[in-house]
């Protein structure tokens, strides 16, 4: 039997009963067309999760009755913050996905000079609502107990000032360092630069140099920017995480 495995924003506690929120009931009984008493797991972003199941199942509404709590331990011990500049359309969603799936900790939209997205504060809003549901959906399907955040955008120059005590990494394919040339940091906290479709520009990589960021390759050849999460978070866990 396939037990789902759902998101809810909501306190969990175990030995409880709630109403399943509208579109986790939706999801479940509509889509899904789960029958009463069948087992869900839930989890609510915090961390851990819940054994739980579906009851008094109704033609628009249902409840779950939750059980023990799971305790789960598949978070990275490195902690990679993603500066990633913002790509059109699906491109954005698949670095974000991919990003969750691969173990980031937080992930930070930015405006770079070669970004051609460009929309207002409503818009952009509606973006980061969107772009944090793709990032529940993949540690939905990935068994994390917790869901990275994607941040309002910001400018990729206020960014790099705000990276404090950490190791600064951006990817630039004209450098010739590889990222095994660094050393494991301290505090296990990764801040990672990732430039838009045409790359970051050289005052770009000059400005985050000058706050503190090293260059770095990933090999010989060129990544998309929806790649380069999965390769250089693959890298990184290898290095000095849980690969």
């Amino acid at each position: 039997m396939r037990i789902p495995r759902i998101h809810v924003d909501l306190p969990l506690t175990e030995h409880t009963t709630f109403d399943l929120p509208d579109g986790a009931f939706q999801h479940c009984c509509k889509v899904l067309r789960l029958k009463e008493d069948h087992p869900i797991i839930l989890f609510n972003g915090q961390g851990g999760q819940y054994n739980a199941k579906l009851v008094n199942v109704e033609k628009r509404s249902a409840q779950i009755a939750v059980f023990d709590f799971v305790e789960l331990h598949n978070e990275s011990p490195l902690q990679v913050t993603i500066g990633q500049s913002i790509s059109r359309g699906e491109r954005m969603d698949y670095a974000i996905q991919k990003a969750v799936e691969s173990g980031v900790y937080k992930i930070q939209p930015l405006f770079s000079e070669r970004c051609e997205v460009r929309l207002n504060d409503a818009r952009l809003e509606k973006r980061v609502q969107h772009w944090q549901q793709v990032a529940i959906s993949a540690a939905e399907q990935s068994g994390r107990g917790v869901v990275p955040e994607v941040g309002f955008p910001i400018a990729l120059e206020d960014w790099v000032k705000e990276c404090k005590d950490m190791l600064k990494l951006a990817l630039h394919h004209h450098s010739a360092r590889p990222i095994n040339a660094f050393k494991q940091p301290n505090n296990q906290q990764v801040a990672l630069l990732i430039g838009p479709e045409g790359g970051l520009t050289e005052a770009e990589v000059t400005l985050a140099e000058k706050e503190g960021f090293a260059a770095v390759a990933l090999g010989p050849r060129v990544l998309r920017t929806e790649t380069a999460p999965i390769v250089a978070l693959t890298a990184l866990n290898l290095l000095w995480g849980d690969i």
